[in-house]
């Protein structure tokens, strides 16, 4: 009886095996970790957030199997990746890093087929550079293009942008203070670029309900666009630096944002903040590591 159980259970998901659609148990596609509530918990301590070291701004692929983040090497930010081979993860390897130049802040485009993240890199790879664009690696056969690629001008300025997301048709979000000068260079403010036809239009500013004249960055903005997380340093937040939250209402119009509270930010500095494709975890950074939560949060916020 056990047996034929055993083979009408192999009947019923074979054709899904045929076709590769056979999804990893929730626990292996998170690293074998256990699965976090309303208290924020520490991702992957024996693989990613390591007590030696400094992590920050991560992101999974769309299928979970890819998991992409920043680590401070001898005083240099490199971004490191982890990938799912069978049911376990490997050790991560980096993607790019460098002596001279600085790469965080990774996530990759809706197709997944580019890895962006921001580097002080000069374009031609060569010369010095203080200020931060926007860059991107293609994936290619076998592994990630070697040569950075910068996003351009409607994106990039003079001075720095930073940690940059997407919405499913390729609208980039973004963080800039292109738009100030010496004094004011702390003002972040968070912006828009809409992609088409293989471009980048010229990025805008987002309204005052979710930017001000104190520092707003590090903005992960929804696929379907209806809400934004960011950083923000604004007055009379919990800590150094606070993760908030701002809605789209029925108008299309970005809602006043407010502070995620007390179950997500801390006295310390919360920023990178990254939601999965399936919707069920926030992760963002904090003191050096990497933690994660129940995005069920964000609907208490509504």
């Amino acid at each position: 009886m056990n047996q034929l159980r055993i083979l009408f259970a192999v009947l019923l998901i074979l054709p899904n095996i045929l076709s590769g659609q056979i999804v990893a148990p929730e626990s292996v596609l998170y690293m074998n970790q256990k699965l976090p509530g309303l208290t924020p918990t520490v991702f992957a301590p024996d693989l990613i957030s390591l007590k030696d070291h400094y992590e920050y701004g991560s992101v999974f692929s769309k299928d979970g199997k890819e998991f992409y983040y920043a680590v401070i090497i001898n005083g240099k930010p490199q971004i490191r990746y982890s990938r799912l081979a069978d049911s376990s993860w490997t050790m991560p390897e980096t993607v790019i890093g460098s002596d001279k130049y600085e790469y965080n802040d990774p996530f990759l485009s809706p197709d997944q087929n580019r890895l962006y993240f921001i580097s002080d890199q000069a374009k031609n790879g060569k010369g010095d550079k203080k200020d931060f664009d926007i860059w991107y690696l293609e994936r290619k056969k076998g592994g990630w293009s070697q040569m950075p690629v910068n996003a351009g001008p409607a994106i990039n300025t003079g001075k720095n942008e930073y940690y940059m997301s997407f919405t499913q048709s390729g609208t980039m979000y973004f963080s800039s203070n292109g738009g100030t000068d010496q004094s004011t260079d702390k003002n972040y403010d968070i912006r828009s670029s809409r992609f088409s036809k293989g471009a980048f239009s010229p990025s805008v500013k987002l309204a005052d309900a979710v930017n001000t004249g104190h520092y707003e960055a590090d903005v992960f903005v929804s696929p379907d666009e209806q809400y934004v997380i960011f950083c923000s340093e604004r007055p009379g937040g919990l800590g150094k630096g606070d993760l908030y939250i701002s809605f789209r209402n029925k108008s299309g119009e970005w809602e006043k944002a407010k502070n995620m509270g007390g179950v997500v930010n801390s006295e310390g500095y919360e920023f990178c903040p990254f939601v999965t494709s399936d919707g069920k975890y926030i992760f963002f950074s904090r003191d050096g590591d990497i933690f994660w939560l129940s995005a069920k949060v964000i609907d208490s916020l509504r």
